[in-house]
């Protein structure tokens, strides 16, 4: 501790705020407020250190899938912290589990996969896809071909790379991101972006035709990969528009362009499928997983690869004498272990067949909501949906960015002792995917209190 900072008390409160670096949080306004203390978890809700119970309706960051107390992912990782605590994947070695994990994954694959790839963040396996498409073009003797396109709004982590490609602001500014060669293509929201008159489809065909543009005015040649979430989650839950990705797919394979799904929040059953890829019938070379890997309760991330990608690592490593990637901790036995025992819970439990029986309530519970004065959009799609609060209904526009009205109903959630999450003036829903039909109704009816709180507080703002 510096001469110049002052001893923080006794409290939680003012250790955090003395010794502890949030992200995703506005710095100067926690030394303000300090932070909401969560102690304990069980089922789908979380406690504050004062007792009060709130119903976690993001699953934590879309990851808590099976609930804060799931006894077996518990054990599942004890046995194995007694069996075989750490152990690396270098130099031929591998823990036994981590054969388990990955065979485990591709048997689930939606489209033909080859191999596995193990990290310990969603933004981690992106940064990892990023290396590997530069490796592979390199091998296939396409060294110019290296630029990727992602989306505005899109978000693929906060990595150097990962960073980059996410299509939102606030990621880049005076970090000196994007680095060179990202590029971004249009959103497909089609409630904010699509013209007047426009149907769905022909918004799809012009985003694709802006994509295919773009690729020509920078040259096929140089173009490498192309990243998408099947649904865009920190981005504001944007479900594709109709044909979408039918059109996307087609311009990239007319360019020889890779595909390469981020399924971080979307994948292990959340929209109603075992992966989003099945969900909008993607096609493509190379998923990035993690949050539901091992519903959040360790940190992990994989990345599969096709044949004709693993191909090309075996031929480069044969070229070096090794294929020059890897981390201490990728493919970590006590991770996988719990990502074993997770993967077994969905199928034991047909979790997709849950999720499946539940989402109608959810989503046409959600939909009641759009009649309300503040409601311009709701959209989602399986156990993934949000609300897009407006000022004006029917010219779709939205509050001053100063008037922070996503944040103040997110405010208003908490007193009703729900957690959702603001995504600028969208309330996100990503409630554990073992919530039953009566809790998505108890967070429907607790949500509505928020909300008429918001509209009482807009009202008073003079709107």
């Amino acid at each position: 501790m510096t001469a110049s900072t002052p001893a923080p008390g006794n409290s939680p409160a003012s250790r955090d705020i003395a010794y502890h670096v949030h992200g995703y949080t506005n710095l100067a306004k926690h030394e303000q407020v300090g932070p909401q203390i969560v102690t304990r978890g069980k089922g789908i809700h979380v406690y504050d250190d004062a007792g009060k119970e709130y119903i976690e309706g993001l699953a934590g960051l879309w990851a808590v899938s099976l609930g804060f107390s799931e006894q077996r992912l518990i054990d599942a990782a004890t046995r194995e912290l007694s069996r075989l605590p750490n152990y690396h994947g270098f130099a031929h070695k591998t823990p036994d589990v981590t054969i388990d994990l990955a065979e485990k994954i591709l048997a689930t694959a939606p489209v033909p996969m080859s191999k596995v790839l193990f990290a310990n963040s969603g933004s981690e396996a992106i940064d990892l896809a990023v290396k590997l498409i530069w490796y592979v073009n390199n091998a296939r003797g396409r060294p110019e071909k290296k630029k990727l396109i992602a989306r505005k709004k899109g978000y693929h982590g906060v990595t150097v790379a990962g960073a980059s490609l996410t299509g939102l602001p606030h990621l880049h500014g005076d970090f000196d991101l994007p680095i060179s060669g990202v590029l971004h293509t249009d959103c497909p929201h089609y409630y904010r972006f699509g013209e007047d008159g426009e149907s769905e489809e022909a918004f799809a065909t012009r985003c694709a035709e802006n994509l295919e543009k773009m690729i020509l005015d920078e040259g096929p040649e140089t173009i490498a990969a192309f990243f998408a979430e099947p649904v865009m989650g920190a981005g504001g839950v944007i479900v594709p528009p109709a044909t979408y990705y039918e059109k996307i797919q087609a311009v990239l394979k007319r360019h020889d362009i890779l595909f390469v799904a981020d399924e971080v929040i979307c994948g292990f059953c959340r929209t109603g499928s075992m992966w989003g890829t099945t969900t909008f019938d993607l096609k493509p070379d190379m998923m990035t997983m993690a949050k539901a890997l091992t519903s959040g309760y360790i940190p992990m991330s994989a990345l599969m690869i096709s044949e004709e990608i693993y191909r090309d690592l075996v031929k480069q490593s044969e070229a070096f004498g090794v294929f020059g990637h890897g981390s201490t901790y990728a493919g970590h036995p006590v991770a996988a272990a719990v990502a074993v025992e997770t993967l077994t819970i969905y199928e034991e439990r047909d979790m997709v067949g849950h999720v499946r029986g539940v989402s109608p309530v959810m989503q046409d519970g959600l939909r009641s909501f759009r009649d309300r004065p503040l409601v311009g959009e709701v959209r989602g799609v399986g156990m993934i949906g949000a609300i897009e609060l407006v000022q004006d209904k029917g010219t779709k526009a939205p509050w001053p960015k100063e008037t922070a009205i996503g944040a103040k109903c997110q405010e208003y959630c908490y007193e009703e002792g729900l957690v959702l999450r603001a995504v600028g003036d969208s309330i996100a829903f990503c409630p554990p995917l073992i919530a039953t039909a009566e809790d998505v109704n108890e967070i429907l009816t607790r949500f509505d209190t928020a909300l008429k709180k918001t509209e009482n507080w807009a009202k008073s703002q003079g709107s």
